[in-house]
């Protein structure tokens, strides 16, 4: 009989473990440049209009009656109000999430205007500059952003030297002005993001070609990968879906290609239900 080796066999050794060191992103000076087109005073819509099938079902039975001495209807949200209120959630959700992060404001309507150029964490310059924000009573005939890039490269450089980064967010809303500029190549040095709001495409306008010119600048002059956001619903709620896209850091970003968020609730519900079907676990029903 052979003899029964008394030693134990050898644990395996436990796989290394991986760990990512703590890294400080650099702060943020971010530049906002609202378009004050005449366009940007078009309404926008409060709610998705209702499917033929709901307005049968609606006319068939009795809709509540708004009370007695309710005022008239609300006035129309038009682009301007939702950019204002959007700019607002979006510096003080920057600010919670560091207080360091500094804001200014200029404004587009042939070309770039300052409306704040010192950059700042203060909360009340950013609101005064913000509600200053008003749309032009004419359209300009064009929108030239080589004065947003050059001041963009200045306030970059000078963001590097204090170890800053400096991320400039166009928010254009014309639907057949396409924007231009005369920027030559130089070291890239700046992030641009671009929220895009149009009118639905018609034999008057031209959304598309805007979005392509509006896609060769962010190639052009984007450092880091920057995200391009646009919408012809005309809902604000979409709106401020993208502008909180664009709280992401631009060091901690996935390419845009990659980008699945904010995930639809329903269609998150389903995928669930579709797994425990496949599992062979019941899903309970309303009978």
């Amino acid at each position: 009989m052979a003899a029964v080796d008394p030693t134990p066999p050898a644990a395996a050794p436990a796989p290394p473990r991986y760990s990512l060191p703590p890294v400080r992103l650099p702060a943020e000076d971010i530049l906002f440049c609202v378009d004050v087109d005449l366009e940007a005073s078009a309404e926008m819509k409060s709610a998705s209009a209702p499917s033929s099938g709901s307005a049968s079902a609606s006319s068939a039975s009795p809709q509540p009656q708004p009370p007695a001495g309710a005022g008239a209807a609300r006035p129309p949200v038009r682009r301007m109000d939702a950019v204002r209120q959007a700019l607002l959630l979006f510096v003080h959700s920057k600010l919670t999430m560091w207080p360091d992060h500094r804001f200014a404001f200029a404004s587009l309507g042939e070309t770039v205007s300052m409306v704040k150029k010192d950059f700042s964490s203060d909360v009340g310059s950013a609101m005064e500059a913000i509600h200053s924000l008003s749309a032009s009573e004419s359209r300009y005939a064009m929108a030239d952003l080589t004065q947003l890039f050059k001041i963009a490269y200045q306030e970059g450089k000078r963001a590097e030297s204090q170890g800053r980064l400096l991320r400039v967010v166009l928010i254009y809303c014309r639907s057949s002005t396409k924007p231009h500029h005369q920027w030559p190549v130089k070291p890239k040095n700046f992030t641009l993001d671009i929220i895009y709001l149009h009118d639905k495409p018609t034999a008057d306008n031209c959304p598309q070609k805007v979005y392509d010119a509006l896609v060769d600048a962010l190639e052009h002059v984007s450092q880091y990968e920057g995200y391009i956001l646009e919408t012809g619903q005309g809902l604000a709620r979409v709106f401020f879906r993208q502008m909180c896209i664009l709280l992401s850091h631009p060091l901690q970003r996935c390419i845009q290609d990659d980008l699945d968020i904010p995930k639809q609730v329903a269609k998150k519900t389903l995928a669930i239900e579709a797994a425990q079907n496949e599992d062979g676990t019941p899903v309970s029903s309303q009978q």
